[in-house]
């Protein structure tokens, strides 16, 4: 058995706007796994200034998990636990060496088309005009949940716009998200949580940056708006810390991004606790590929939740892999009859 990597650089259609900055390309790797005849291969999605393995070393361990591959996927995961892309590259690795299919990872319904995942349609952030426009195509497309990212422009423009939603739509046919990626400064938080609470959204993610646990504690507590974590998650590698997390914050949602904290094993443990709390959660793709993206979507369909998933980022990017997956009518579908083109595989 050995093991190669290989980076690849994702190129965005139009850049993408987030309160981090503009994003123009997307950094990915990808290991591939030879054993016999048969290949495995595995995305370790990291995100630049966000992932917690992003770090000098980064392709040095990279360079390590494919010379040690032999350990296999569980030795790997616990080696390389600072490395929460990196145990995901290796586990979808694995996965896929020892599926039917190198795509093929969680056969079911949706991988015979005969299911299909909903997903929240995402708004980037932009100009008025651009979030307008963006709002107005997610719509046509069929979506009925619809996340809008914030934080980045004038908050009254943003209230403006959840204001342009609701006008059109109530909440009982489309469901508002938003996604504050931790823009709002603690003393703010309360007052912006009430003025968002308006206009009838599902909830907030992390409304303000990871790492405040009284603040964020009080906010759920207090909050008119249902509070969902992202980046706090992040890190986090101990399951007596994520149990200690949820239990001091005790926040209405939770959102799990395998490549952020440890793959299907660090999204699994998530889950577990999270439930045993009564919090709710949902999995949401980031920035991967459409390889990334595929073994994220068949395992988020196993999990079955009825919520809406945030699994729409494939078409972000012109030169993505080519796959089986397509956007409709506000859910994610996978047509067995298209053919993936990986080079990476030949």
């Amino acid at each position: 058995m050995k093991a190669t990597y290989h980076k690849h650089i994702l190129e965005f259609k139009r850049p993408s706007g987030t309160s981090r900055g503009i994003l123009k390309t997307k950094e990915t790797w990808f290991i591939v796994i030879n054993s016999g005849n048969k290949k495995g291969v595995g995305e370790c999605g990291i995100l630049r200034t966000l992932s917690i393995d992003d770090r000098p070393d980064y392709e040095e361990k990279l360079k390590w998990a494919c010379d040690n591959i032999t350990l296999g996927v569980e030795k790997l995961w616990e080696e390389l636990i600072e490395f929460p892309s990196i145990q995901f590259g290796v586990e979808m690795a694995f996965k896929s060496l020892y599926s039917t299919s190198p795509f093929l990872l969680f056969p079911s319904a949706f991988t015979e088309n005969r299911a299909s995942i909903p997903i929240n349609g995402l708004i980037w952030m932009g100009d008025k005009n651009y979030m307008r426009e963006q709002i107005t195509d997610k719509l046509t497309q069929g979506f009925n949940c619809i996340k809008m990212k914030i934080g980045a422009i004038d908050f009254d423009v943003e209230l403006e716009l959840l204001s342009y939603i609701r006008s059109q739509f109530s909440s009982e046919v489309i469901e508002l998200r938003v996604d504050a990626n931790g823009a709002f400064k603690p003393d703010e938080a309360s007052v912006k949580l009430q003025e968002l609470s308006k206009y009838d959204l599902h909830s907030i993610e992390q409304p303000i940056k990871q790492g405040q646990l009284m603040y964020m504690a009080e906010l759920c507590k207090t909050s008119p708006l249902p509070i969902a974590l992202d980046e706090e998650l992040i890190g986090v590698f101990d399951v007596t810390e994520k149990e200690k997390l949820l239990q001091t914050i005790q926040p209405q949602y939770i959102i799990l991004k395998p490549s952020l904290i440890g793959g299907f094993k660090g999204t699994k443990e998530w889950i577990d606790i999270a439930q045993s709390l009564n919090i709710g959660w949902w999995v949401t793709s980031a920035l991967e590929s459409n390889i990334g993206l595929n073994a994220i979507a068949q395992f988020t369909y196993t999990l079955q939740s009825e919520m809406p998933q945030g699994l729409g980022t494939g078409g972000l990017y012109s030169n993505n892999i080519a796959s089986p997956l397509i956007v409709a009518n506000g859910t994610l579908i996978y047509d067995p009859k298209m053919n993936w083109k990986v080079k990476y595989l030949n």
